[in-house]
This record gives structure tokens, sequence and C-alpha cells, in this order.
């Protein structure tokens, strides 16, 4: 859960919302630079041919839904060839999903980095991921500082990051949020990688709402979500689906939703289109 925070401080946004609101019209498509492996050595198991040659995510459908939907609403998609997204650069709190972040950084840390991790640590780390444990999340990043989320920030290439005193307030965009995310594990000191992504793909089946209603079969799934302590304010989530080589980071956030309800319902109706169509490798049954 993440902090509580008021409408009232949205006020704070107001100017980079009203630039937002110029770009509402605006949706981006656009070539990446790969990373990690080419994405034309990489092809789908069970396709046999690049993710980006047999699959795009489905703009126009999320659009179309995102018309029907209250609230203020940005996303984007990132493959390691292509980059889709609407209103990528709008800024909005973190809420939640910024215990990612938060997790890489204190894995992160020298004292950390090469060492085995004991106890204590997997007492602050397990439930901030798997629970979404604020309290937890609040030593972390009383250990890891601003300093160590905005180094990380820094390392990934985030150009809207900003760590705020409350640390559910930090400034997010799904352009940044998916950079970070498509290969989250090189952000890892490789002793500790294995266990990271454990934790992302371990959330609870009480918050495995949005994405993890509607993630496709044969993609493995780790995500963070974040959200207004339920009251609608901000729902958020962003996600790394692998399969073999072939990766997909997505980032749907949301705010102003009405009912955390509501906010749910949206992120699932999002990420289903978005995700429409990703190639499983199931082979079709001959009549």
């Amino acid at each position: 859960m993440s902090p509580a925070v008021s409408r009232a401080k949205l006020v704070r946004l107001g100017s980079v919302a009203a630039v937002g609101l110029l770009l509402a019209l605006a949706v981006v498509w656009s070539r990446g630079v790969a990373t990690a492996k080419s994405p034309s050595r990489c092809v789908v198991p069970g396709v046999g041919k690049p993710l980006d040659r047999v699959w795009r995510p489905d703009m126009q459908s999320a659009l179309r839904y995102k018309r029907t939907r209250i609230g203020d609403i940005a996303f984007a998609v990132r493959t390691d060839a292509r980059f889709y997204a609407y209103r990528p650069d709008h800024v909005e709190w973190s809420a939640s999903v910024l215990k990612a972040m938060l997790l890489v950084a204190y894995l992160d840390r020298p004292s950390v980095a090469r060492r085995d991790l004991d106890g204590r640590d997997r007492v602050l780390l397990n439930p901030m991921i798997t629970v979404s444990d604020n309290d937890a999340a609040t030593e972390v990043r009383s250990i890891v500082g601003n300093s160590g989320l905005s180094a990380l920030a820094h390392r990934v290439g985030m150009t809207s990051f900003e760590p705020a005193a409350i640390w559910g307030e930090s400034h997010i965009s799904a352009r940044d949020q998916t950079k970070f995310f498509l290969h989250i594990d090189s952000f890892i000191p490789k002793l500790h990688r294995a266990y990271a992504l454990r934790l992302l793909a371990s959330v609870t089946p009480s918050q495995r709402w949005g994405i993890g209603e509607v993630a496709p079969k044969g993609w493995k799934l780790y995500f963070k979500g974040g959200w207004g302590s339920g009251t609608g304010l901000i729902d958020h989530q962003v996600a790394l689906l692998v399969r073999g080589c072939a990766r997909v980071s997505v980032a749907v956030l949301t705010m102003d939703d009405g009912t955390h309800p509501y906010g749910k319902d949206t992120l699932k109706g999002m990420f289903a289109r978005l995700l429409r169509g990703l190639p499983t490798g199931a082979s079709r049954r001959r009549v």
C-alpha cells in the first residue's frame, strides 16, 4: 500500500500536468536502441522470429479504451528495438512503484553488492516488494537516501525522475520506468539478481490485479504496483515480461481514478489491450 496523499498536493504538479494536456493527443512510435542482445539475434521461443517482426502493442485499441475512462492516464511499451507511448514524459507521483527502485538501490550499495544477504536485509526487502510494506520502504529509503535513488536514475538514463521528501511523491514518467524495467536485472549486482527478480515475480495474490490478471501465458512476469492508499488518487503498475531472450516492459500510470476499484479496472483494460497478441508460441490445433 502507498502512503496517503491528498488531492490538494497535486498543485505541485500543475505546471507539468498542463504541459501533459497539450501533448494529450500525441502518440509516440519510435525506434529504440538495442541493449544487451541485438533484436536481430533474439528470436521468440516457439515462434522463431524476432519479437518486433511478429508483434506490436495495440496502441489504437488502448487509446480508444483510454477515452472511455476517467482519470489522468499515461502509458508506454518498450522492447529492445521499439518504443511506443502515449504521454511518455507526463510526470506523476510514484506511490509504491518507487519500491522497485528502492530495491535496486539497496542491493547496489557497496556494503551489500558483494556479500550474501543476511536476515536483516531480507526482513526489509521481502515485505517491501511482495506485500508493498510502507514501513520497510521508509527504512530502506532512509538507508539509500534520495542520493542513492538519484544515482540509480542517472545510471538508467531517466530524464524525469525527481525524489521527494515523502517518497511516494517522487516524480516518475512512463518513459523512464519502461527504460528501467526492460533490463532491470542489469542494474542489480550479479550476486543478487535472482533474488530481486524472484521478489518482483512474487507479489502477493491480493495485489495481483491489473497486469497480474491479464499477463499472457508463456511469459514470465515481474512487476510492481503503486496506489494512493486505496483512494483512487493513484493507480500505477510497471512490468517486465520475459520469454527466452525476448523482453517487453510496460508502464501504465493513472491518477484521479475516483475509486481504487475503478483504477484497477482501468489498469486491467489498458494492459489487456497493449499486450494483445503477444506471441506465446502455442501451436494452433489443426481441424
